[in-house]
């Protein structure tokens, strides 16, 4: 007897749903990666190709997977839950506490969207995306990372600006104001040149803050922020 004949108690979907769920919490599958193709799952689920192509298309509608035409099904960002983190200017928040703000442009250039970008930021594969990164700086200490990919269609000019005079977020306000966006923090260890680039060991504990925003219904800019631990606190408000 197949798993298509028995426990009919539980739809067969749902068991497909709760096997790729179960994949994700437990962390096998982390945000970006590419599941089984519906063919696949189809084999090692012992399953209809209808049965499959259903739970995908749930698990998509409900945030857990992210499909991109020509590429493949991916596990998706995860969504925020509850916390809202204000979302303030770095160079602002450094002058307030009466310290020197500066930063280094590592990189500012145009690239085609990967297919975890294009999923991310609702774009199409392979379409232009602009990609900044910059280290942040607290009087000439490194307190941030800011490793943000933007829509061109949202900011044009993107990579026309002086990023030595204005930050990123300064720019994207006047061009795109705010509607909304979405955070999910973790706590992590760096990646070798992250440590390199913000000064610290490879054993340093440090926060990482994954943000997408919006303005007019446009995905505007999809950004990972590293802090040093010791170096950063997040804080935030809850709204009932």
């Amino acid at each position: 007897m197949d798993a298509e004949s028995c426990d009919k108690k539980v739809p067969l979907y749902q068991k497909v749903k709760e096997y790729i769920i179960n994949h994700i919490q437990s962390g096998q599958w982390q945000p970006g990666f590419q599941i089984p193709s519906e063919n696949e799952l189809t084999q090692s689920q012992n399953m209809s190709r209808m049965t499959i192509h259903r739970a995908l298309r749930e698990l998509t509608s409900d945030g857990w997977l992210m499909r991109v035409q020509g590429a493949g099904t991916f596990v998706a960002e995860p969504r925020p839950q509850s916390a809202v983190l204000a979302i303030k200017s770095i160079a602002e928040e450094v002058r307030s506490r009466n310290s020197q703000y500066s930063n280094e442009v590592i990189l500012l250039t145009q690239e085609q969207a990967s297919a975890n970008v294009a999923g991310v930021m609702n774009l199409e594969l392979n379409s232009p995306v602009y990609h900044s990164v910059i280290l942040h700086k607290e009087n000439g200490t490194p307190i941030q990372l800011e490793d943000r990919y933007i829509n061109p269609a949202a900011a044009p000019d993107y990579l026309n600006q002086d990023f030595g005079n204005i930050t990123p977020y300064d720019y994207l306000v006047q061009v795109a104001p705010l509607d909304n966006a979405e955070h999910t923090i973790f706590a992590v260890a760096p990646e070798k040149n992250q440590a390199e680039l913000l000064k610290i060991t490879e054993a340093t504990p440090c926060l990482l803050l994954r943000r997408r925003t919006w303005s007019e219904g446009k995905t505007v800019t999809y950004a990972k922020l590293v802090h040093p631990g010791d170096r950063y606190s997040l804080g935030g408000t809850f709204q009932g």
